[in-house]
């Protein structure tokens, strides 16, 4: 049989080489380096360098600028997933002071606080982050651009205050929480605060001429948690393997999967996607994907994930300017997902039947619609339209007996089974509406009553 993560034909690699080599040429990088992981797993990597004999690895450390955000928002997840803090509560309630204490933690994730995309002069990636001692400093005399809650603007000093909020929450610094709580569980162990050899340099590659200067390698300070990280190819694809599937020593795959659906809509002509918690997310010649692009001065980098197909990439060059990561990355994923697309799962029948949830199975008709109702592996049940696209959603079983929708129209509402005094199924009841086993069943309990007479042709 074969396997799934079977390392790639010979011909996909070499397709893999011709586009990092397409894209270290033609965005004029000193070098790039690249990998893909299939099911969680890295299988290929390669790079291109302008000095023979002398490429990168898979191990050696770019930075990797925002990318940094996504590992501090998976911190405040767990947070979350603790009790410590309520995505709704207010910044004031856990760090006071800070003049923006009115926004949400949750707008801070998504980019929708209204804060500033930036903190005052001077540039603060070019500059050490003991230009800025405070969050005062960060945030500026005006720090808030817009209304809270009413737009995506992508905003990094948001960034720096909840990295404040982890340290006051945890009462350790960022740095240390970041560690102990995600990269030594997922065996990250090249990912770093400061760059530790073997390690590329940053560089500006002048726009008209084919020359290079060197760029500063600041230590952002409070800055930190929205891009302070070096990282490598081989590291990034074990953090992409946490965040297609989770990993319960860090972060659930429940939670792993809210931090991928958008939060708020993109600002116009900004992103062909969105952006959720700390994630941001494209469609790309009809894929979707998620994950993080990432710039500072000297470095670009992106890492994204295919969740569908099960396929991940990662590009890394230290150049300021040229390569398009994010293109890149998301070429990857197509090329292998094209040649070697994802082998599904052997179909295998349920290890046992709940012979209650058996009989609810099968069509069901919201009025005159007909709706399919089907069991999953999770004892969670699937409803969706027999015909063309409409209101469907996957749910999952609750302990008092009922369904909490997950996806689609009905996320988060409540699918309940309403019997009969003989136990037998009356009609299903979701979010009010009522769907019953034939179209406006004059034996359930519709609301408004089924005329007596019943279904009619035309009379003459």
């Amino acid at each position: 049989m074969t396997s799934p993560i079977e390392e790639l034909l010979p011909g996909t690699r070499r397709a893999l080489l011709h586009r990092i080599a397409l894209a270290q040429t033609e965005g004029r990088a000193p070098s790039l380096v690249a990998a893909v992981a299939r099911e969680g797993r890295m299988v290929w990597t390669g790079s291109r360098s302008c000095v023979d004999g002398h490429a990168p690895d898979a191990h050696t450390q770019y930075r990797v600028g925002s990318i940094t955000k996504t590992f501090t928002a998976v911190l405040v997840l767990r947070l979350r997933d603790e009790g410590l803090l309520d995505l709704g509560d207010p910044l004031e309630k856990h760090l006071p002071g800070t003049g923006v204490g009115e926004v949400t933690v949750a707008q801070l994730l998504g980019h929708t606080a209204g804060l500033a995309a930036e903190s005052p002069a001077p540039w603060w990636e070019r500059t050490p982050g003991s230009v800025r001692p405070e969050l005062s400093d960060v945030l500026g005399e005006r720090p808030a651009l817009h209304p809270a809650g009413r737009r995506h603007h992508y905003s990094n000093p948001g960034y720096a205050l909840l990295g404040s909020l982890i340290e006051a929450v945890r009462g350790a610094s960022w740095e240390e929480v970041l560690r102990r709580e995600i990269l030594e569980p997922l065996g990250m162990n090249r990912t770093t605060t400061q760059p530790v050899a073997p390690h590329a340099g940053g560089w500006a590659v002048h726009p008209w001429a084919d020359v290079m200067l060197p760029e500063p390698a600041m230590d952002l300070g409070l800055m930190a948690p929205a891009g302070q990280l070096w990282s490598t190819a081989a590291d990034l694809c074990r953090f992409a393997g946490f965040l297609a599937e989770g990993d319960v020593k860090v972060l659930s795959q429940e939670s792993v999967r809210e931090m991928r659906m958008p939060s708020a809509p993109p600002e116009a002509g900004q992103w062909d996607g969105g952006y959720g918690l700390g994630v941001q997310l494209a469609r790309r010649a009809g894929r979707g994907l998620a994950g993080h692009t990432g710039s500072l001065p000297g470095f670009v980098a992106t890492l994204w994930v295919g969740v569908e197909d099960g396929v991940a990439a990662v590009v890394l060059a230290n150049a300021t300017s040229g390569p398009a990561a994010g293109t890149v990355a998301a070429d990857l994923i197509g090329i292998v997902a094209k040649a070697e697309p994802r082998i599904p799962e052997p179909w295998r029948p349920l290890p046992e039947v709940d012979q209650r949830l058996l009989e609810l199975t099968g069509p069901w008709y919201w009025g005159t619609q007909a709706f399919s109702l089907k069991l999953t592996a999770d004892r969670g049940v699937e409803l969706h339209p027999l015909r063309g696209g409409g209101r469907g959603s996957r749910f999952v079983m609750q302990p008092d007996g009922t369904w909490t929708g997950l996806d689609g129209y009905y996320a988060g509402e409540t699918l309940r089974v309403v019997r009969r005094t003989d136990g037998s199924v009356d009609h299903l009841d979701l979010g009010s509406f009522v769907f019953t086993r034939q179209p406006y069943d004059a034996e359930a309990d519709v609301p408004g009553g089924v005329d007596e007479e019943g279904w009619r042709g035309l009379t003459p």
